[in-house]
């Protein structure tokens, strides 16, 4: 979290919703790991072993945080280019793409606003 500038409730909430927390999750379309990274994002990233989660986060993490400069910061943005691909959102002009993503983009940001108030306890 400090060495991409990302709050460690984010990326926490983002790993809830992608894998609840399950190292060796892999979905039907490909992607593995913590973070569920497709291997053409985890190559990107870095990552050798997209199994291993520090690598796994920290790619995930470094992904996050190039949307966040892409998306000038617009959390919804990032979110949706990290579940449904930054093609999907540039065809739909910024908007969600799908009902799975918006869904998704719900789910993570109920998690992190969970995340973020416990800590604040």
């Amino acid at each position: 979290a400090k060495k991409y500038t990302l709050p460690a409730t984010f990326i926490k909430a983002v790993i809830r919703v992608e894998s609840n927390f399950s190292y060796r999750a892999k979905s039907g379309a490909g992607a593995m790991g913590l973070m569920q990274l497709m291997p053409v994002t985890a190559r990107a990233m870095g990552v050798k072993d997209p199994y291993d989660p520090r690598q796994n986060i920290m790619g995930g993490s470094l992904f996050l945080r190039k949307l966040a400069n892409k998306y000038k910061g617009d959390i919804v943005k990032v979110l949706s280019s990290y579940n449904a691909g930054p093609g999907a959102l540039a065809k739909k002009d910024g908007t969600i793409p799908y009902l799975g993503t918006e869904k998704y983009v719900r789910a993570v940001l109920n998690w992190y606003y969970q995340y973020r108030a416990e800590s604040s306890l």
